[in-house]
């Protein structure tokens, strides 16, 4: 009878997800609080994710280049800046510079930007990106 570390449940559970964002609160029902911080510790050290904000963790892989952690998500921090307002229930909407580069406009926003709607006191980022919120 084969018996899964929690390491390898966490892992496996991040692996076959969808979802490019994860609260710790999504691994609850595996074990307690302070082990599932362990196991998260050690998959931003090996690489497989990377903390994007208090409880928020995003999918990563390993630069080929550089060979450092980068966020895997197709779109890059913006997807997963987006993904992770969603998840944690806050109204955002895209703000009028990301709205413009959509709609044809050959000038790329530097940062992420979104406009939210309630109250929201987060720092959403990476060691080289951060999300700019602007109030409605």
């Amino acid at each position: 009878m084969n018996r899964q570390s929690l390491k390898s449940k966490v892992a496996t559970k991040i692996i076959r997800s969808r979802r490019e964002v994860f609260l710790r609160s999504d691994f609850d029902k595996l074990a307690g609080y302070d082990q599932i911080g362990r196991v998260l510790r050690q998959l931003i050290s090996e690489g497989s994710l990377m903390k994007v904000g208090y409880g928020l963790y995003a999918k990563a892989r390993l630069n080929r280049i550089t060979g450092k952690p980068m966020l895997s998500a197709k779109g890059g921090f913006a997807q997963v800046a987006k993904e992770a307002l969603s998840r944690l229930g806050v109204k955002w909407e895209s703000s009028k510079s990301t709205a413009a580069y959509q709609a044809g406009s050959t000038q790329i926003p530097a940062n992420a930007e979104v406009i939210v709607f309630e109250r929201f006191n987060r720092k959403i980022g990476t060691d080289r990106f951060e999300l700019k919120m602007v109030r409605a």
